[in-house]
């Protein structure tokens, strides 16, 4: 994986294992309803993953702590 880079995403999200747990529901959220926060052609991206990952380094995933 060259984009995003794992340590700007581990800046923003402190756990390698939070971090694959909210890209793989990101991605599987995108498969089910086909919705992208960004245009499609802003994406570096071709797979969901990638794209899920995208979002979370750019601050469009809000996670919510209990």
């Amino acid at each position: 994986m060259i984009f995003p880079s794992i340590d700007k995403l581990l800046n923003i999200i402190n756990s390698k294992y939070e971090l694959v747990l909210i890209a793989a529901h990101r991605s599987k959220e995108i498969s089910k309803t086909g919705f992208l926060q960004m245009p499609e052609e802003k994406y570096k991206s071709k797979k969901n993953i990638g794209r899920a990952l995208e979002e979370v380094s750019a601050g469009m995933v809000e996670v919510k702590r209990n």
